[in-house]
């Protein structure tokens, strides 16, 4: 049997608004530059051909208007979880989310915060361009996207270092 590449799309939330102090962190809307970014980041994933087979999202407000900017760019819908166990995750959270929740995805979009999503970028990416690792390790800003490609069966499989980072593209990367 063929092992199959499986394709995680690590996308932390676009940047978020901090003009109400008085509002409760999961509540806080995204910044109106963190929309511009969203809207980048979206239609780079539309032309790169990345778009995913499901979403697993974290609740908050931010990247739930995240994901529906991302998301509302694209040629089709895919299958979106919004998932409490996501908001603020670490990363071995955001990684057994995965093996649970991924189901028969061939590629899986997983939004959510610092610093468990960068944390979990780094220590899958195992292989991958040195350069682009070493941007990725130093800061995972808002918006970011980390591209890992994985040779195996099913989520669960997925382990420490065995991912290929195939890109980490971050929104000043993307402007013109």
């Amino acid at each position: 049997m063929a092992v199959t590449v499986r394709r995680l799309l690590l996308l932390r939330h676009a940047k978020s608004s901090w003009d109400d102090r008085d509002l409760a962190d999961h509540t806080r809307p995204l910044a109106l530059r963190g929309r511009t970014a969203a809207q980048t980041m979206g239609q780079f994933i539309k032309s790169q051909g990345l778009m995913p087979d499901r979403v697993l999202s974290s609740d908050s407000c931010r990247t739930r208007q995240t994901a529906e900017i991302v998301l509302g760019i694209q040629d089709r819908m895919p299958s979106v979880e919004w998932l409490a166990g996501l908001y603020l995750a670490s990363a071995w959270q955001i990684l057994t989310i995965i093996g649970e929740q991924g189901g028969t995805a061939s590629s899986l979009l997983v939004l959510g915060h610092e610093p468990g999503i960068g944390v979990l970028a780094n220590v899958l990416a195992g292989t991958g361009n040195d350069a682009e690792r070493a941007a990725m390790k130093k800061k995972f800003p808002t918006t970011s996207l980390a591209i890992i490609e994985f040779r195996i069966d099913r989520w669960l499989e997925i382990a420490v270092g065995e991912g290929q980072l195939i890109r980490f593209v971050r929104p000043r990367d993307l402007a013109a």
